[in-house]
Order: structure tokens, then sequence, then C-alpha cells
């Protein structure tokens, strides 16, 4: 029997991790579908109810994959109650009645690269410990690479004069990066394209609103599960800084650690868990960058960022520096969303106004 791979959505991200699927397995690696209204749905239907909404997205993506033939699951794991989250899922999906293979890539917090090396070795008995350590290198480079760009398009998104050029720039760019092997060649790409992101012609953005997303990290990283927020603000001709990507959170997360430590110290003396004490770090780092405003998004029930919230109003208040909470659940309406961020950026441009 035919082994059909697939994994949760998450953003632009499914791109490298199929690649690397692909090239470690050899079997054949059919991503979740894009999230839309009937994931949801079938996670609400299926998940306890207590659960946090990106388990409830997980869900619906497995379900979907399932149901379109997929026969073996990878899921990451780590984190905050994320690191349960494989088990309660697979019970799930087994209680549904489907028959699928399940591997979590990580146990706990840490990453073992020999315990990761033996799942693949289950799903292609041929892979070498050095092929698979190239294609592993390879796809960090990959995804470093785009996170790079994606600061770059965040920045001047909002204000390109043909519109969706760095969309379809995007685009070329995954297509190049995915038909190379070389870890060389994809650096000379990523340099040749970093010089056409840079080249894209923009209106003027002089004088132009600056706002920092911070938050939980899913809801951050996938633009359905924060109602494409950062896309809202670019056709508000708004710069965006948003800081959780991948990359920061495969490595440079906990070379932070200390660091972020030092510079909260007069707010927070403790790490709080997951992002809580990034997120705080972070309203430090955009006031120093004189950012007009901060939007903070989680999903409804997030303990460490529920505890973070109060000493990120009380610094934002000693500094003068706007803050919005936005809290997702299933109940949550486009609507109100967009009428609580135009009233957030007309307080920004009033207050823009008040200070020149």
């Amino acid at each position: 029997m035919q082994k059909i791979i697939s994994f949760p959505h998450l953003g632009d991200y499914y791109i490298p991790i199929s690649l690397f699927l692909k090239r470690t397995t050899k079997q054949k690696v059919v991503p979740s579908p894009k999230i839309t209204k009937k994931t949801l749905e079938l996670g609400l239907k299926n998940s306890p109810e207590s659960v946090c909404i990106p388990f409830k997205y997980n869900l619906g993506n497995f379900i979907e994959s399932l149901e379109n033939g997929a026969n073996v699951l990878f899921t990451a794991g780590g984190g905050c109650r994320y690191r349960y989250y494989a088990e309660v899922s697979e019970e799930i999906l087994r209680d549904l009645g489907y028959n699928f293979e399940f591997y979590k890539l990580i146990s706990g917090d840490s990453l073992s690269i020999k315990e990761v090396y033996k799942i693949f070795k289950k799903l292609n008995n041929k892979l070498k410990f050095r092929t698979f350590i190239h294609n592993a290198i390879f796809t960090i480079f990959y995804i470093y690479y785009m996170d790079k760009i994606d600061v770059i398009i965040r920045k001047n998104i909002g204000f390109e004069k043909e519109k969706n050029s760095h969309i379809k720039l995007k685009k070329k760019m995954f297509y190049e990066f995915s038909k190379t092997k070389s870890i060389t060649k994809l650096t000379i790409l990523y340099l040749k394209y970093r010089h056409r992101f840079k080249k894209i012609r923009l209106n003027n953005k002089t004088g132009c609103l600056k706002v920092g997303i911070i938050g939980e990290l899913y809801t951050s990283m996938e633009p359905y599960s924060n109602y494409f927020l950062e896309e809202y603000l670019a056709k508000e001709n708004i710069e965006i800084k948003r800081f959780t990507n991948l990359s920061y959170l495969l490595w440079q997360k906990k070379y932070l650690k200390h660091h972020m430590l030092r510079t909260t110290k007069k707010y927070c003396k403790y790490p709080m868990g997951a992002d809580g004490l990034d997120n705080i770090y972070r309203c430090i780092k955009l006031k120093r960058k004189k950012y007009d405003g901060i939007i903070h998004i989680k999903p409804f029930g997030c303990t460490p960022e529920i505890g973070a919230i109060p000493i990120m109003q009380k610094y934002c208040s000693d500094n003068e520096i706007p803050i919005i909470f936005f809290s997702y659940d299933s109940e949550n309406s486009m609507e109100g969303i967009r009428t609580r961020l135009e009233a957030f950026k007309d307080l920004l441009e009033i207050r823009r106004d008040k200070i020149d």
C-alpha cells in the first residue's frame, strides 16, 4: 500500500516542509488544504470544547487530509499545551474510524535529530543519515531565507505601485527555490530575489504608520487564524513588523532568552512559558524603534499570553505606546475585527498628528 503523507497547514511553510518530506521519504506528500471555514467546522465538531483554536484548526486539517487519502500524518509537538495535542488528536481520529500512521517530531521541548531520523528511516529504509542531514539543513536555510524575504515584504507591500507585485515575485522565488538541491545555489537565489524585492517600485512611504504584531505563535503565522490581519494592514498603507516566524522558533528564541530577561527585568523577572516573555520584550523593542502602535493577537484562553497581558499593558501605559488586544475563537466576526482595527488606526493617526 502506497504511503501518502500529510501535515497541518501553516502559512507558506507548507512549501519547504513538503519538499523536505518528499526528498527524505520518497513517498507521496499531500499537504493539508489551505484552512477554510470547513476546516474550522470539522475541528469544532470533533474537538474538546476547552482546547484552544489552533488545536481545532489542526484537527480539521488532519480530517481533511485523511479524507483526501493520506495515511501518514506528521505533527511537530513541543511548546505549551501543544506538546500534548498529538496524543489527543490521534485518539480522536482513531475514534472516528480512520486508519493511519502518526508521528510527532518533538517530544517535550527538545528535538532529537537521531530520533527524528529513525522516524524517516521507517518511511524510507534506504535513507542515509548524511542525506537526511543535508535535506534538513537545506530546509532550514530555505525557511530562513523565506523569513528574511517576508520581513522586506511586510515593510513594503502596503506601498507597491503595481498591485500584487510582491506576491507574484514571491511565487517565482518559491518555484526556483524548490527546483534546486544545492544550499549554495539556494543562497545565490536568495540574494538574487532579495535584490529584486528591493527593486519593486513603491509609492511614497514618508510619514506612514508603523505597527508591530506580537502574540501567540500559531495565530501569528497562520493568516486564516488571525483573519488575514497583515493583508488588512497592508491595504491601509501601514508598515508591518512581525517577530514570530519558524526561524525564530527553531533556533533564534533560545539564544535570546537571557537578553530578553535582562531587557524586561523592570517588568518581568522570570520566563512565563510559551511566548509570554518574548512579547513583553517586543513591546520594549517596538517602543525603542519608534513604532506607532502594537497589535497583540492570541487564541482565546491562551494561558501564557493571558499572564503577560497585564505586564504589556503596564509597559505600554508607562511609555505611552498604544496597544490593542485580539483574542480569537470560533465566534469572532470579520466585521467586528475590522471595526476595532479601523478605530485603532484612527487613534494612531490622531496621536501622530498631535505629536507632529
